[in-house]
């Protein structure tokens, strides 16, 4: 049991956090950030160990293949399928030809954005509940929309048919904002700190506080939930 906690908290010792990644690539990569980050693990470029409490840790193995993905992308302007097909291949042994260069591209892929009409087609939604998503500010207006409107409204959809209009959630909007303030408070003494370490276990430990606070959220919803007589 002694050798094998001894050798646990060895193995722990060297991994790193989010923050401590950000720190080592930041000065050869100023643009990256703790989403670029995360994002390149969506793509199966690294895929970091996680602790208990859900916090990402990387291997030494992670940086270096972090920062010979980054390299590839930076100077050789190679999409992220090419890069993760070459790092695959040099993981199972083989010893692949470089990739040769591809037409220029950012890291992070051009988000979707939906039209006022396009957004009301693909939700399903009639003009008048986004009109009223808008004035009440659960959704942001623009020329264009995101994914994340395209999520609320549909969500909007799905309890306009029960009939909770956008009105009724003013609440959740100010309970939301709430929540944030209360996060940013939490952190705040990591966000003043210059160094990018900081501010990036201070961005891996935001969605964790929020995480949590919605478990909260959820758990006083169903607790009250069972007091009803339904």
């Amino acid at each position: 049991m002694g050798a094998a906690s001894a050798r646990g908290r060895s193995e722990a010792a060297g991994l790193l956090s989010i923050g401590q990644v950000l720190a080592r690539l930041t000065p050869d990569f100023p643009a990256l950030t703790s989403s670029k980050l995360r994002f390149l693990e969506v793509q199966g470029i690294v895929t970091p160990r996680r602790t208990e409490s859900g916090y990402r840790k990387f291997t030494p193995a992670d940086l270096e293949r972090l920062r010979l993905a980054l390299t590839l992308q930076r100077d050789h302007y190679l999409p992220l399928s090419v890069i993760r097909e070459y790092l695959d291949d040099i993981d199972a042994g083989r010893d692949p030809a470089p990739p040769a260069d591809s037409v220029p591209r950012s890291i992070m892929p051009t988000a979707r954005r939906y039209r006022r009409d396009e957004l009301l087609r693909t939700a399903g939604a009639g003009a008048q509940l986004l009109n009223d998503a808008l004035s009440t500010g659960l959704i942001t207006g623009g020329e264009t929309y995101d994914e994340q409107a395209l999520g609320m409204l549909r969500a909007l959809v799905a309890l306009d048919r029960h009939g909770i209009e956008p009105r009724h959630l003013r609440n959740l909007k100010q309970s939301a904002e709430r929540d944030v303030a209360l996060v940013e408070s939490a952190l705040a003494p990591l966000r003043r700190r210059p160094d990018a370490a900081s501010r990036g276990r201070a961005a891996d430990i935001a969605p964790e506080l929020a995480r949590r606070i919605s478990d909260v959220r959820e758990a006083l919803i169903r607790a009250s939930l069972d007091r009803l007589d339904i």
